[in-house]
């Protein structure tokens, strides 16, 4: 059953924060993956879980960092992650899925934007590999743990920036074309939109469901690549769009798809402002909404064979 590409008039709003999408529900025993869980809307994400009484385990790159970003919160399990390396993926999802637990909810919450152009030991640009392979990778061999938990939802990081550009199939990599790096950011962000739409086609019957969201405009360590300069403009054009948010407000959408019972039996959707996203055409001076080339199922078809030629990772089990 195709879920349509239209709000639901949910009843909240770019203001709405995490914790009031939460409310008093409670989850206690599920367990939840947040990649990148110790940092920005990513830390909120495992505040607010972990409040509501849910396990976390946050994968992270550096685990001094998150070691000391995560002290004194309960239910939370660290562990070591490169989504830019695949042998560190697969051993991560090895161990999980050993353990014998299921996955209810897995937020692919991190992502890099506005890099240099760096590619990967495979040769995959950074922002492509790190923002949709590393993650593509992550869930399918997570696949098991997902399906054991009999209702589970994935939850994909996507931005507005994804307007900047579809996927570029031809050329996913700047081999021919010269690098742009928002084209790159934007090839990225469509192709979380493209995966989620895609997942959640194959994962619908084994009630495995599948969200991208846009959390708003933040001032997050996701502007690291940067200059100041740079920094300053993204800013004032963000402002221009929609007032920037709190990493409060900007986690919620992430809280509303992973959680909430307005979106039971639905999936493959993109939201924004904690509600569903309309389509949009480039021309539209409506700052919100999602381009039709993240939406296309022909396109997401096309992601998922590629991803899976590119990475060598099967969703089984």
């Amino acid at each position: 059953m195709t879920t349509n590409q239209k709000p639901l008039k949910s009843g909240y709003g770019a203001q709405t924060t995490a914790r009031e999408v939460m409310g008093d529900r409670r989850l206690d025993g599920a367990i939840a993956v947040v990649t990148g869980g110790y940092a920005g809307i990513g830390l909120e994400t495992t505040r607010v879980l972990c409040a509501a009484g849910a396990t976390v385990i946050v994968p992270a790159r550096t685990p001094d960092k998150a070691r000391a970003a995560l002290a004194g919160m309960e239910r939370v399990e660290l562990e070591q992650l490169d989504l830019a390396d695949p042998a560190s993926v697969d051993a991560f999802a090895e161990r999980f899925v050993k353990s014998g637990r299921p996955l209810h909810l897995l937020i692919n919450n991190a992502g890099i934007m506005a890099t240099p152009l760096v590619r990967d030991a495979r040769g995959f640009e950074s922002q492509l590999a790190t923002n949709h392979l590393g993650h593509f990778q992550l869930t399918t061999r997570l696949w098991p743990a997902l399906h054991k938990a009999n209702g589970a939802r994935v939850v994909s990081l996507s931005s507005r920036g994804h307007r900047r550009a579809g996927m570029d199939f031809e050329d996913p990599n700047f081999e021919r074309r010269p690098y742009d790096k928002w084209v790159a950011y934007g090839q990225s962000k469509t192709a979380n939109i493209l995966f989620a739409l895609a997942l959640d086609a194959r994962g619908e019957a084994h009630r495995v469901r599948a969200f991208s969201v846009h959390p708003g405009g933040i001032i997050t360590d996701l502007m690291r690549s940067m200059s100041e300069e740079e920094k300053r403009g993204a800013i004032e054009n963000s402002n221009k769009i929609a007032p920037l948010k709190t990493v409060e407000q900007g986690a919620a959408t992430s809280i509303w798809c992973a959680t909430s019972p307005q979106l039971d039996g639905m999936g493959g959707v993109y939201c924004d402002d904690v509600d569903i996203a309309e389509v949009v055409g480039p021309e539209s001076p409506i700052p919100r909404g999602v381009m039709p080339w993240a939406v296309d199922k022909a396109l997401a078809e096309r992601l998922w064979t590629a991803s899976e030629a590119w990475t060598g990772a099967r969703i089984s089990g």
